[in-house]
């Protein structure tokens, strides 16, 4: 019996010229892997602090190459560290407590989702996830607002998340993931609510429920964070911008 299997391959993030990064990925969306990474480890603010990006394949993997403007490149100049990351890894390469816990932005704006949209939309995510029904073996975070739907795929579930984050910001330059939903199929920890808000995502809704420190960090940034659970949703922080129907409120 022929069984597909997912990829898994060292891919480089290098920064003019010098190696920031190396995370096992899923070779594809590479571009967009590049430019949410960047965006959730603040190295640059805006796609457009990136010059130029090139994908290199290597015997041994990918490169992928990113110049900055002068501006990111002096940011990065001041908190370069080294990251080699398995897939399970989300804050490797961090050298301080206080760089785990790092300042987040506080989230604001009166959006407001409706349950069953969301119950949908999070429901439906399986059947936009190529990789994982032939393999059932990849991560996806996707993106649900009025009228769009957004997913990204990847062995890992933090570089799914950058995956997705890196296509919206391509997509719309400054807007982010601020006009929807973020969805995962995945846990909540602390590196993906911190991934999130710096997104500006206003709301995470997961498969799986997520951790104390999680629940602690999206209250005082102001994001609602929601899971499924038992045929509904449970809210875990700022349960008013769900609406539509009875959320189980933690």
């Amino acid at each position: 019996m022929t069984r597909a299997l997912a990829e898994e391959t060292p891919v480089a993030l290098v920064y003019d010229g010098t190696t920031q990064a190396v995370m096992m990925a899923t070779p594809s969306d590479l571009t967009d892997f590049a430019i949410g990474f960047s965006l959730s480890e603040q190295i640059v603010s805006s796609p457009a602090q990136i010059t130029r990006l090139e994908r290199h394949d290597q015997p041994l993997g990918v490169e992928m190459r990113l110049w900055l403007s002068p501006e990111a490149k002096a940011t990065l100049g001041t908190r370069r560290r080294t990251m080699a990351g398995p897939v399970g890894c989300g804050l490797c390469g961090v050298e301080s407590l206080e760089a785990a816990l790092r300042p987040l932005p506080a989230l604001s704006g009166d959006t407001r989702f409706d349950r069953s949209a969301l119950m949908h939309a999070l429901n439906s995510m399986r059947r936009f996830q190529p990789l994982h029904t032939s393999t059932r073996a990849t991560h996806a975070a996707a993106f649900h607002a009025s009228g769009t739907f957004l997913l990204r795929e990847d062995i890992g579930r933090h570089n799914a998340l950058d995956k997705l984050i890196g296509a919206r910001a391509r997509a719309r330059v400054g807007q982010t993931c601020a006009e929807g939903a973020v969805l995962l199929s995945s846990r909540v920890s602390i590196e993906m609510v911190q991934k999130a808000v710096l997104a500006r995502a206003p709301v995470l809704v997961s498969i799986s429920r997520p951790t104390a420190l999680a629940v602690s960090v999206a209250q005082a940034c102001g994001l609602t964070l929601a899971c499924r659970a038992n045929g509904t949703l449970e809210v875990f922080t700022h349960p008013e911008r769900i609406s539509g129907g009875a959320s189980h409120v933690v």
